[in-house]
């Protein structure tokens, strides 16, 4: 006889019911929901309540010491009785180390009601050090330099439906960054820019998305394109960032039958100005878009990247994906270098109300000449894109 590991678990639970007072069953009861909502392969909560769901930070690297935290999501309708209200995320991400430094990061994505408004915000502050290994596409890692960092971030944009599946908004975001440099012969000394020391600005800007998903969270059909305009007055004179910034994001996902979906991604990223600080400049990296690259190893003022994720839920609880894709930061100074980026990863559902993941990615990037091949490991909340 074949038992999967709900009828196990219900089993165990049954055998011992009767041996338990009223408060050890009420507990097990509690038990008994507690695993259904976390592993049971059937939406047993038809309510759609909201969800909560925290996920422990461990790790260690010689530069910070021990690092440990928590990541956390909740996830809600604004109109739990319209069927078509889409699910709302608010995160809030925080981490410290044994060498006091912190990184704390809120983020919210709602929808209200009769999804008549989009609204996305962060508040950010980061006290944590970095690898700077130059400006361009072509930087070498015997060139990586530990910097100190502090940022402070506040954003929020605001979109309003105008049409069906349309969109428009305005958005503004301030920055504030600080640096330092232990290293005098280090290349962040080095090397000729502007914005060494830090600087502000705020970025006032207008948006246009359109989005046909079926899900926000873990989508399976649909059209997503987001255009995003900014522009940086010179409030704060000096080498503080005075231009313009362009977003530009689209995304596809087909489904093939039931379980697999093909989904794809296309971006660019500009940054324009006379002399635009190097803590603006776009970065190639990171847990979302070309996965493999640590976050800022190539960065200059234009960014362009495209990948392919072939995602293939096999159960209700759990999923596997397979992606590329390729990408290059670029300016005048600099041709276009596509890159490689690919890799596998895994997905755990933790609420199948809201479909909402936990992903497991493994990447791996170029082989540059005298270097070992590039490549990360990433555990995130929810999906890449």
């Amino acid at each position: 006889m074949k038992c999967n590991l709900q009828q196990v678990f219900l089993l165990t639970i049954f055998s011992i019911t009767p041996f338990l007072s009223q408060a050890q069953v009420e507990d097990v009861g509690l038990i008994k929901r507690t695993f259904n909502k976390f592993f049971s392969p059937q939406l047993t909560d038809t309510t759609r309540a909201s969800s909560f769901f925290v996920l422990p930070a461990l790790g260690y690297a010689q530069e910070t010491g021990l690092e440990f935290g928590l990541a956390s999501s909740y996830n809600f309708y604004m109109d739990r009785s319209d069927r078509n209200s889409r699910t709302s995320t608010i995160t809030l991400m925080g981490t410290a180390t044994t060498e006091k430094q912190k990184n704390i990061k809120l983020n919210t994505d709602i929808w209200t009601r009769n999804n008549d408004y989009h609204i996305l915000s962060e508040i950010r502050y980061r006290d944590w050090p970095f690898n700077f290994y130059g400006i361009g596409n072509t930087t070498q890692h015997a060139n990586e330099e530990f910097l100190g960092h502090r940022l402070f971030r506040a954003r929020i944009d605001v979109e309003r439906k105008i049409l069906p599946s349309i969109y428009a908004g305005l958005n503004v975001n301030f920055e504030n960054f600080q640096f330092e440099s232990t290293d005098p012969t280090g290349i962040f000394q080095r090397e000729q820019f502007s914005g060494k020391a830090g600087g502000k600005h705020l970025i006032l800007g207008t948006s246009a998305l359109y989005d046909s998903r079926d899900y926000t969270t873990y989508t399976t059909r649909g059209w997503y394109g987001r255009v995003k305009y900014g522009y940086a007055p010179n409030f704060f004179s000096g080498e503080n960032f005075n231009g313009h910034q362009l977003e530009t994001d689209f995304r596809h996902y087909q489904p093939i039958n039931n379980k697999l979906t093909i989904a794809a991604q296309l971006d660019y990223r500009g940054t324009y100005g006379s002399d635009v600080p190097f803590y603006v400049l776009n970065e190639l990296g990171g847990d979302n878009m070309m996965r493999g690259y640590y976050l800022g190893r190539y960065r200059d003022k234009n960014f362009v990247a495209a990948q392919v994720e072939a995602r293939y839920r096999f159960h209700p609880r759990l999923g596997i994906t397979a992606f590329a894709g390729s990408g290059s930061t670029f300016s005048n100074q600099q041709n276009i270098r596509m890159i490689p980026s690919y890799g596998a990863g895994l997905r755990y559902f933790f609420n199948l109300e809201h479909r909402t993941t936990i992903r497991f990615d493994y990447a791996i990037g170029e082989k540059r000449p005298g270097e070992q091949r590039q490549k990360g490991f990433y555990l995130s909340l929810s999906e890449a894109f």
